[in-house]
């Protein structure tokens, strides 16, 4: 699938009133390109749509084996995080099929010293982020862990409003609002009670205060990767996000397989294996299931980011989140009370609230992209005419 010819499909279907401006002012009149034909737009939206699934599936599954590992006697939190990243040799053979693909020479390649400091930096802070999520998973339930990550899309509303230059409309503000209100219904709840997860006691705080860190940090990694593209990599070709979530993916690897060796807890592994109360079989499978879960989830996130924007990258990951609850209550035993579903409601309300901007932004562009098409149509029979 070659994401880096899909620029105007992406442009036509999903793309802003800003990018339409753009390409016009680049010297391509968005007026004269073709529309998209029925194949390119059923291609296009299959890439979307195989990737939406990578997403929900992914971290669905990765979510629960998570929670899993810490069930069934698991308990080093940096090998929790090192899973997280750890899959990223299974992009290889994607990575080598886009880089033997022409590639356009209109784009200069930025120096590999500022490029490798870019992936190292996003590295570090997807390694932290990934720490902070392997304790906000052990100190809360799934539910809560779920329903508390959804602030998410807010943060990333923030972030790409100052970073991206992205709108803030009154729907987007009106999604934050919601979103952070269920996550404050949350918080007061005390949502740590009515589960049978081994969740330590006196922990649902700093679980609390932990993944609503990392929802934040995660945010801001996505606006961070979007910059890149715009004024680093001046370039949303499928190689060049794949190349970005390969090596900031193997330097969160790095740092996590240094933390875990650093921290002592390598020495404990082997306890923890014949430990685990499935067996070492399942030990081992719990783990390696994990870590291709999360890449899964990661190949989606950066094929939505290519196809469409870290903004609606964010708003997919969001509807995911009341999976989770649902397969905590039917797994674990989580008590679903009116609280939380009441903060399941405000989330649900405020994703769509998001959604409705994107479709009324679609709208326009569509329909400017429509107005330009007809007026080059008749400059061009008026100058027929003429002739």
């Amino acid at each position: 699938i070659d994401m880096g010819d899909a620029g105007e499909i992406r442009l036509q279907i999903a793309g802003g009133e800003e990018k339409a401006r753009g390409v016009a002012g680049n010297g391509t009149s968005a007026a004269t390109a073709a529309p998209p034909t029925m194949s390119e737009r059923v291609h296009w939206w299959a890439v979307v749509l195989v990737n939406i699934v990578f997403v929900l599936s992914g971290q669905t599954v990765a979510s629960f084996l998570g929670r899993s590992y810490y069930d069934q006697g698991g308990g080093s939190l940096w090998m929790a995080t090192v899973v997280q990243s750890c899959g990223t040799p299974l992009a290889i053979p994607l990575l080598l099929y886009f880089r033997r693909r022409p590639r356009s020479t209109a784009v200069t390649r930025p120096p590999l010293l500022k490029i490798s400091a870019i992936y190292a930096g996003l590295g570090v802070l997807l390694a932290g982020d990934n720490l902070m999520y392997s304790y906000a998973l052990l100190y809360l339930p799934l539910s809560t862990y779920s329903l508390i990550c959804a602030t998410q899309l807010s943060f990333n509303a923030v972030f790409s409003y100052f970073l991206n230059k992205e709108k803030f409309t009154a729907l987007i503000l009106n999604s934050v609002v919601l979103l952070t209100f269920s996550a404050a219904l949350v918080g007061v709840s005390h949502g740590s009670d009515g589960t049978n997860s081994s969740v330590p006691a006196g922990k649902f705080p700093l679980g609390f205060a932990l993944t609503l860190s990392a929802s934040a940090l995660f945010s801001l990694i996505l606006s961070l990767m979007q910059l890149t593209f715009d004024k680093v990599l001046k370039s949303d070709t499928f190689y060049d996000v794949m190349e970005m979530q390969f090596w900031s993916n193997t330097a969160a690897a790095v740092v996590s397989v240094a933390g875990l060796f650093i921290s002592g807890e390598w020495s404990t592994l082997g306890g923890e294996m014949d430990g685990y109360k499935k067996g070492k079989v399942a030990y081992g499978m719990t783990l390696a299931w994990t870590a291709i879960s999360w890449q899964l989830t990661t190949v989606g996130m950066m094929g939505l980011v290519a196809a469409v924007s870290s903004l609606f990258t964010n708003v997919i990951s969001t509807v995911g989140l009341p999976l989770s609850p649902i397969v905590a209550v039917i797994f674990f035993g989580d008590r679903m009370d009116g609280v939380k579903v009441l903060a399941m409601l405000l989330g649900v309300w405020g994703f769509f609230s998001y959604m409705y901007q994107h479709y009324l932004d679609d709208a326009k562009v569509k329909k400017i992209l429509a107005e330009r098409l007809a007026d080059d149509d008749e400059q061009q029979t008026v100058k027929l005419n003429t002739e």
